[in-house]
């Protein structure tokens, strides 16, 4: 098809037909055009760099039940953890922190060779020595007294059951979480650790009404002066402090004021 337009015979099978790479279009023929771009989004001319991945917590293991380690081992490298090394005793554990300076030592309270406190006792080496290595203790039972002694270095410290490896979730948030600097302790010693203080409080015996009339006499105040303040007579008052010091095991002598002992015994409680 030929078109006229005035004097200029256009071959329009032509006039647009040519697209040069890079979206470049041609007009019409053997007349190059700068392409219309408006609907193109140009390029921002800023390089997208993906997000730098941080490195894996360095981790050490230490229990001389190698079943148990290895399964720990492969628990951990599945959840992004690098273990760079495993012991089975407290020596070995040492040494082996000691070269690789780990991010946390999760270790087994006993080990090899008396199987008694061996891996607290490395435990304490490696918080003197390496501050920045998180340290978890891992126990079969409850322990009261290790457990305390260890959480009494601050943080980046867990004290945690065995059994709570089972909950694959929670153990690896668990240790995620002492990496990032937190103390973490198990539930379970938690509830021991109350009901222990309560077995040793030896105020339990009392009853609320002794417990304020004892909390008056630490005051200072006189049977009269606590029987003014509870509004009840004074020789019901004189029979709350005999009780009380009955029930705190306070024998007469002529040497201890039992008043005085009682109120030692209170204040010693708080």
């Amino acid at each position: 098809m030929i078109e006229t337009r005035g004097n200029d015979r256009i071959d329009g099978s032509i006039r647009f037909p040519l697209q040069a790479a890079g979206g470049e279009r041609w007009g019409l023929a053997g007349r190059e055009t700068r392409a219309d771009n408006r609907s193109v989004p140009s390029p921002s001319g800023i390089t997208e760099t993906a997000p730098e991945r941080r490195p894996s917590p360095r981790v050490v293991l230490a229990d001389d039940d190698v079943l148990l380690r290895e399964g720990l081992a492969s628990l951990l490298e599945s959840s992004g953890f690098d273990v760079v090394g495993q012991a089975g005793d407290g020596v070995e554990l040492l040494a082996i922190v000691r070269s690789t300076r780990p991010d946390v030592a999760i270790v087994d309270i006993r080990m090899p060779p008396s199987h008694a406190t061996e891996g607290l006792e490395a435990a304490r080496v490696i918080r003197q020595e390496l501050p920045d290595t998180a340290i978890v203790v891992l126990s079969a039972h409850v322990e009261v007294d290790e457990a305390m002694d260890l959480l009494a270095g601050g943080e980046r410290l867990g004290y945690l059951l065995k059994t709570r490896v089972t909950d694959v979730a929670e153990f690896i948030g668990t240790i995620e979480r002492i990496v990032a600097g937190a103390a973490v302790v198990d539930p379970a010693l938690v509830r021991e650790l109350v009901s222990a203080r309560r077995r040793r409080d030896p105020l339990d015996v009392l009853s609320p009404r002794e417990h304020e009339v004892l909390g008056l006499m630490a005051e200072g105040a006189s049977n009269s002066g606590i029987a003014g303040r509870i509004f009840v007579s004074e020789g019901t008052v004189e029979k709350h402090v005999r009780s009380i010091l009955g029930k705190l095991d306070l024998p007469e002598s002529e040497t201890d004021h039992r008043r005085v002992l009682a109120v030692l015994k209170y204040l010693e409680a708080r």
